[in-house]
């Protein structure tokens, strides 16, 4: 007989607890917790690692660069709140490999240069910053995690020639992208969502506020595309993977929101912002402008890492 994944069953009741782990960092919009039985795309997917005795693998697409604008972030390269998020991931495999002795290990699908024109980021920073990733990774012991950009993919080919390729093989068209942001509300926050972080990140905008939110608009949907095709490209080649998300995603939908950092909303990233040290020792993230007021700068390896309190 077939194994199956019927409630009760080994990796189901497995499913579960793996899960269980995941949901007090659940990134999402809806009210109130959810328990894991609300999770089935996931639990589906757990179950089919736990049947064939494998480590779960995960992919989050994720650590695109950061932003261009200095009044969030303190340079091109990942900083105290990267290497946070990393070593969270990575203790949360770890955890898994407590109650699921194969564990667990995680993809970061580092996407910049997937729409880095769009976010007008050089591809030289999204390279240094990816490059950097890496070496965090193997500098700090995070012996689960891995990273996969679009030079894994398509070597050393052009940024441009790599970014239309992607594009023409994966991407939905416009029109299908349009009609989805009027009728889907998690696509309209999040087509929002974008739209707002490319108006902030524009730092060097001599036109007006409204003509910039046009321009933005647009762009948003390129992003969108981009993210999509990405998203797409990330399934072929690791088709069994559990997806993650640094957007927040509805209970039960395909993606599992993951929360990397505590926030003052759901939409805030390393990449997008400083870290600060309160005085208590727990951390928080915020435009550097304003953990700037707040705290004291510190850095590490000779470059500036951190804001802290006290």
């Amino acid at each position: 007989m077939p194994p199956t994944t019927a409630p009760g069953t080994f990796p189901t009741r497995l499913g579960i607890a793996i899960l269980n782990l995941l949901l007090p960092h659940h990134r999402t919009t809806d009210p109130g917790p959810a328990s894991a039985e609300r999770f089935p795309h996931q639990l589906r997917q757990v179950a089919d690692f736990v049947r064939d005795d494998a480590p779960v693998t995960f992919t989050l697409p994720a650590f695109p660069c950061k932003s261009p604008n200095p009044a969030k972030v303190l340079g091109h390269l990942p900083d105290q709140g990267e290497r946070l998020s990393l070593g969270f991931l990575n203790a949360l495999c770890n955890e898994i490999e407590r109650i699921y002795p194969p564990g667990a290990r995680m993809v970061v699908c580092s996407d910049g240069h997937a729409f880095g024109d769009l976010i007008r980021v050089p591809d030289e920073h999204i390279d240094a910053y990816a490059d950097e990733l890496r070496t965090l990774i193997g500098r700090s012991g995070l012996t689960r995690l891995s990273v996969f950009d679009l030079r894994d993919v398509f070597g050393d080919l052009p940024h441009d020639t790599q970014r239309a390729h992607l594009h023409k093989r994966y991407a939905p068209t416009l029109d299908a992208l349009r009609a989805e942001v009027r009728a889907d509300a998690n696509t309209l926050a999040l087509y929002r969502g974008i739209t707002r972080f490319l108006v902030e990140d524009t730092a060097d905008h001599t036109g007006t506020r409204s003509a910039l939110q046009r321009e933005c608009r647009q762009r948003a949907y390129g992003v969108i595309q981009r993210s999509r095709a990405w998203g797409d490209l990330i399934a072929d080649h690791h088709p069994r993977s559990v997806r993650l998300s640094i957007h927040p995603q509805p209970v039960g939908a395909p993606k599992f929101g993951i929360r990397l950092l505590e926030a003052p909303d759901a939409w805030t990233t390393p990449w997008h912002s400083a870290a600060l040290c309160r005085t208590d020792g727990t951390w928080t993230l915020m435009p550097r402008a304003k953990a700037a007021e707040l705290g004291r700068l510190v850095e590490y390896d000779g470059r500036p890492s951190h804001f802290e309190q006290g």
